[in-house]
């Protein structure tokens, strides 16, 4: 892929945003997520512990909530796998083809009326699979309400 001209020489902000609306599925396309930061390369003064990852953020509405105006958990799972995703390609430095192996989920509490942001960290890129962890947060309090851990496939 280094080799192909059309293919960036750096994953930034703007390649991500390109990836999402030219690779991701349409139904994907309709959570409206916008990519909000990439990490590519440790900032200077990163602690050692750091990860390459992706902030993507899920707009509120109200076609992502089920009764009672709680965004249904459907919705923050595709909003994990998807910033996952970014985060690999982010590390990669550039476009991979992958599919979700594995992604568990845990739900810390409800989230409404409130946008969503999805931090996630690459905790090991590999060859043939990588693995990595989300935070997702409501951005009204920046609460925990969920954490995820997901592994895929490099094809």
């Amino acid at each position: 892929m280094a080799c192909d001209p059309t293919i960036p020489a750096k994953f930034d902000i703007e390649e991500a945003r390109r990836v999402l609306r030219e690779v991701f599925a349409p139904w994907v396309q309709d959570l409206d997520l916008a990519i909000v930061d990439i990490e590519s390369d440790p900032p200077p003064s990163a602690p050692a512990d750091w990860q390459p990852g992706a902030i993507l953020r899920m707009a509120f509405s109200d076609r992502l909530c089920r009764h009672g105006g709680i965004i249904c958990g459907q919705a923050l799972m595709s909003l994990a796998d998807t910033a996952m995703v970014i985060a690999v390609l982010a590390a990669n430095r550039g476009y991979r083809p992958m599919t979700t192996v594995d992604q568990t989920t845990h739900f810390m509490r409800p989230v409404a009326q409130s946008d969503v942001l999805a931090d996630a960290r690459v905790v090991r890129l590999g060859r043939t699979m990588s693995f990595g962890r989300i935070t997702l947060s409501g951005s009204t309090d920046n609460k925990p309400v969920a954490m995820v851990s997901s592994a895929f496939a490099m094809l």
